[in-house]
């Protein structure tokens, strides 16, 4: 039952979708639309609708709307595993940018934050706003030691409002669950508890400051990207200082070239940056459209990013990451058999998927692509059409994969804009190839073995419980599930070869250790003993090193 407090948003929603002739998207023909017959009642739109595809309309309804909807439709943008490609690109284009709220109302927001007054804080505020959107809006400021500074505020009022808003977006979910015929495949709920996540993130303004300073502290050099720093003791949750920058939108190629930047150099640089986030830091700027990449004027030989606005940002559970980037290597080698493996193994598919058939449909949706120049293939359009055909096996996929996706367009459509002719491939390939090199080094899983090993040996006394437990349940028969051999394989085959990398990890670095006491504690019996130890760890590591298929 819709709850009669919501009763007049929906109406005014159910107006404005009718208005610009989007009740079709409820029905397709094939079920009873209830929203037809209330077309007559609908007021005029603004444009002229007749000309205009389904998803321009749609994003004209969303504009007029309101910035609520806006936010919405841009998340919506980003689920093209659920939308159709056509209205997906048009809710891209969604520009989040409303009326701001007066000066004066910003200043009073920060002193009440800051506790303090305004001319205390800074020695300049500029209550005329540099931007304004539906949830916060950018002041320029300066401290009293001179440094230039932005100040993000959030909007007077906001968190009631977007409670009101969700709730009316739920409604409406509610309403399309039950009405829309391909519901299951939409799921319009999940995508209301999405919006809703992702407004509840940047109404923490705290918590943008620490994403912000997170990826100022993994590009340190600040060679390829720089990240502005945050002022802390002028942030709080609704509150946001952070050290002022200049640039040019990554998007403005006629500013870049007349700045007299190299753009071929920076179209590669982009790529890269994007690999390293993902795959070496594990966090990546979710947000990486233009208006939030621009590029620094000020170096012609060395040409840099500055990144903006850090709202939305992505990191992956760590199988996620190792199997993506496994996929990856895999897709830049043409093996096929290799990506059907990953995707089941990593829980992606079902575990009796036929690895022949899911092979065969990657084959056919690859090799088209492979006809072609390397600089002309897209690797974001491939691997939206891999995940979409992957759907027709099951295919289960967790939301930050999704927003990974569309991270992947926003970069690969700036590179392009940067340098038409690039060869992401040939960008792409080498730089995953040493992140992962350097990832799954003997230092660095050295590392990981020292850090894990006291968790391993507080677990070690409750495996044999564990191995007579699960005997037993073998034993009554309560193990009945007969998983897909080609699945057991490979789990086998995985787990075999983490038992090798554990154990000559753990006598490797014990060879190493004994080698450095005995060249410290014991000299004098020279540096062949410890010489010959040192090889002997090597040579450990080396036969434990994971093997690549």
């Amino acid at each position: 039952m819709t709850p009669l407090r919501v009763l007049p948003g929906l109406l005014r929603v159910g107006s404005v979708l009718l208005a610009y002739r989007l009740d079709e998207l409820i029905g397709d023909g094939s079920r009873i639309n209830p929203m037809k017959y209330l077309r007559p009642l609908a007021a005029k739109p603004r444009v002229d609708v007749r000309q205009l595809s389904r998803g321009e309309r749609l994003r004209l309804a969303m504009t007029e709307l309101g910035p609520i909807f806006v936010k919405a439709g841009q998340v919506l943008s980003t689920r093209r595993d659920l939308v159709p490609a056509d209205i997906a690109d048009a809710l891209s284009l969604l520009q989040d940018q409303v009326e701001p709220f007066p000066g004066s109302e910003a200043r009073a927001i920060i002193e009440h934050e800051l506790k303090s007054p305004i001319s205390l804080l800074y020695g300049q505020f500029d209550e005329m706003p540099l931007a304004s959107a539906s949830i916060a809006q950018v002041h320029a400021a300066a401290l009293h030691d001179g440094s230039k500074v932005v100040v993000k505020v959030l909007r007077p009022g906001i968190d009631a409002r977007i409670a009101r808003d969700v709730r009316l977006l739920k409604s409406l979910a509610e309403l399309a669950q039950r009405w829309h015929p391909k519901a299951d495949k939409i799921r319009p709920l999940e995508i209301v508890a999405e919006v809703e996540k992702m407004l509840e993130n940047e109404l923490d303004l705290q918590r943008e400051g620490a994403s912000a300073s997170l990826l100022k502290r993994n590009f340190a050099s600040g060679e390829d990207l720089y990240v502005p720093a945050v002022h802390w003791d002028f942030t709080t949750q609704r509150v946001l200082t952070l050290e002022r920058v200049y640039g040019i939108s990554a998007d403005d190629i006629a500013a870049i070239t007349a700045a007299g930047l190299d753009r071929k150099k920076l179209a590669a640089k982009g790529v890269r940056v994007f690999y390293e986030q993902v795959f070496r830091d594990n966090f990546f700027h979710a947000d990486a459209h233009p208006g939030n990449i621009w590029v620094d004027p000020s170096r012609l030989d060395e040409p840099r990013f500055i990144a903006l606005d850090f709202g939305i940002m992505g990191s992956l559970p760590e199988t996620d990451q190792y199997f993506l980037a496994q996929n990856f290597i895999a897709l830049f080698e043409r093996d096929y058999a290799r990506i059907a493996q990953l995707h089941v193994a990593a829980g992606w598919m079902p575990a009796n998927m036929r690895l022949d058939e899911l092979e065969a449909a990657i084959r056919t949706v690859c090799e088209p692509y492979f006809t072609r120049p390397l600089s002309q293939i897209s690797l974001a359009e491939l691997v939206v059409k891999l995940f979409r055909t992957a759907q027709r096996f099951e295919l289960t996929l967790q939301p930050q994969l999704i927003l990974l996706q569309k991270t992947l367009l926003n970069i690969e459509g700036v590179g392009r804009m940067l340098d038409p002719d690039i060869d992401i491939w040939a960008v792409a390939h080498p730089v995953l190839k040493r992140i992962l090199r350097e990832r799954y080094s003997p230092l660095r899983t050295l590392r990981d073995v020292r850090k894990r090993l006291p968790e391993w040996l507080h677990s070690a006394p409750q495996f044999p419980e564990l191995m007579r437990d699960a005997l037993r349940q073998i034993g009554r028969g309560e193990q009945r599930t007969v998983p897909d051999p080609q699945w057991l394989k490979l789990q086998h085959d995985s787990a075999r070869q983490q038992q090798r990398l554990i154990a000559c990890s753990l006598l490797g670095s014990s060879l190493m250790i004994s080698a450095a006491l005995m060249w410290t504690l014991a000299p004098q019996h020279g540096p062949l003993p410890p010489l010959c130890e040192s090889i002997a760890g090597l040579l450990a590591f080396a036969v434990g090193w994971p093997r690549s298929r």
